[in-house]
């Protein structure tokens, strides 16, 4: 006899994954396909959206293949915002605009901002413009492809793209759809249709709802033999919000931490709140918003030390930082590789490292840069915190979580514990969980996914100094910065 499943997918900046749940919260089977994003001149990420499709496609069609199962739903989700557009009849015109470290709209940024001011969008619609805001860049392929708006364009993200393919259905969910500030009006949780004909005049709009609620159902296709009419799928949501819901982060007065390509922080609160220097959205669930905040790196500082080490086994790296004290022994790093998102708003801000000495090894390096994207956390929270959010708890997952040891440095650096649960497998279980819970088959993430363990901190005197560095070393070598980025191609 079969066994009955929920599939959840999640399109990353490096891999998309893909997991069958069982009815009790068990992963049945996983499956991942890394991929590549292509960074070009002028601030350029992008992605060739049919990818996403194509990968779908191939993930399915393994897991379904070997696994005895039934799908009973299905759920999807991806990095965000992505502005991917299409010609009326879905036709994609260009690669796909990453999120916030796409930095391509600057002009666009620039111009909107003038237009209205950044205090009345901040006011109205609980973002200022930056780079993570998906209106500016659907005003940059609108500027550059008027003939395709002129017919009707559409704009996808990795969620909603897939969700076209294997439905029909031309849609997006709410929280999605209020990181395209200035389209979406947070208080009335629509399109804000003024301003799409001001910023992309001729954009079609898609069809909103709340992540966790049903959109349509799958049709059959012959490029997936294996999926079946019928499937109920969800609206799905970006990749934090649905990592998010995998570890049950979704209280009010609690703050979610996503350990990943780059760290991401989502704060709920039952009311609207917003800060210049952070991001405001809507919550996945009726009722609820968030501040929220990301840094440019954080695993992909990881990745990138052990790259030019030329260690292929993370836990080495990470056995000889545990070796060496709090502190690096006065090693200190800024996070800013590829810029710096919040609260610092600088996409020519750049890395820095000072206090080396020819004693310090891989090890003082590599514990460096996680002390760095905790500090650069420490900052994000006193931000919010200013912004009026109540943080009470903290939940954390992801790749970075593997290892206590990343968790445990943001708990000494923060002071505040981290709730870690027993899976820990990221978005595509947060997909799979909300259709699940939408077709009443578990009513609380408890009953799947409980709570394991828990990070409390430990007061290292060396962080509270070496802090206090870290947010005077921004402000003394910024112009530095500046300069050195425009050297750099």
């Amino acid at each position: 006899m079969s066994t009955p499943v929920y599939f959840g997918l999640d399109v990353g900046t490096s891999s998309t994954k893909a997991v069958l749940v069982d009815s009790k919260g068990a992963v049945i089977d996983s499956q991942v396909q890394e991929h590549s994003i292509t960074r070009g001149k002028a601030g350029l990420v992008e992605m060739d959206m049919n990818i996403w499709w194509d990968e779908f496609k191939a993930l399915y069609s393994v897991l379904l293949t070997r696994n005895d199962v039934t799908v009973k739903g299905i759920g999807v989700s991806g990095m965000g915002p992505c502005i991917a557009v299409t010609d009326a009849n879905d036709v994609p015109i260009a690669p796909a605009a990453l999120y916030g470290i796409d930095y391509r709209a600057r002009d666009e940024i620039a111009e909107l901002s003038s237009l209205w001011g950044q205090d009345y969008l901040l006011e109205n619609y609980d973002s200022q413009l930056t780079t993570q805001a998906g209106g500016p860049k659907l005003r940059w392929f609108a500027q550059r492809f008027p003939d395709v708006f002129a017919s009707g364009a559409r704009f996808y993200m990795p969620s909603s793209w897939i969700i076209k393919r294997i439905t029909g259905e031309y849609v997006l969910d709410r929280h999605s759809a209020s990181q395209c500030t200035p389209l979406y009006d947070p208080a009335t949780r629509e399109w804000d249709s003024h301003m799409v004909e001001k910023v992309a005049p001729g954009t079609v709009l898609p069809r909103l709802g709340w992540s966790h609620d049903i959109c349509g159902e799958t049709t059959t296709t012959p490029e997936v033999p294996e999926l079946t009419a019928g499937i109920p799928v969800i609206f799905g949501t970006v990749d934090a919000w649905a990592e998010q819901e995998s570890v049950g982060a979704i209280k009010n007065n609690q703050l979610f931490l996503m350990y990943g390509t780059t760290l991401f922080l989502v704060a709920n609160s039952p009311d609207r709140i917003h800060h210049a220097s952070m991001w405001g959205t809507t919550g996945t669930r009726e009722g609820t918003y968030n501040i929220a905040g990301g840094l440019a790196t954080s695993g992909a500082l990881t990745d990138w030390f052990r790259n030019i080490s030329g260690e292929r086994d993370y836990a080495t790296l990470v056995d000889a930082a545990r070796e060496v004290p709090a502190g690096s022994e006065g090693l200190l790093t800024l996070p800013y590789f590829a810029g710096e998102r919040t609260p610092l708003q600088d996409p020519d801000a750049r890395g820095v490292m000072i206090g080396l000495s020819l004693r310090h090894g891989r090890g003082h390096i590599y514990r460096s840069l996680l002390e760095a994207t905790a500090f650069a956390v420490r900052h994000n929270i006193e931000v919010m915190e200013q912004a009026g959010a109540s943080i009470e708890s903290i939940a954390a997952a992801g790749g970075g979580v593997t290892s206590d040891l990343w968790p445990q440095i943001v708990s000494d650096v923060t002071g505040r514990a981290q709730e870690l649960r027993r899976e820990s497998v990221g978005a595509s279980y947060g997909d799979a969980f909300m259709v699940a819970q939408a077709l009443g088959a578990v009513h609380s993430l408890d009953e799947w996914n409980p709570v394991e363990r828990i990070i409390e901190p430990t007061h290292v005197t060396a962080y509270e100094e070496l802090y206090s560095h870290y947010r005077k070393l921004y402000t003394v070598t910024a112009d530095i910065q500046h300069q050195l980025r425009a050297m750099q191609p």
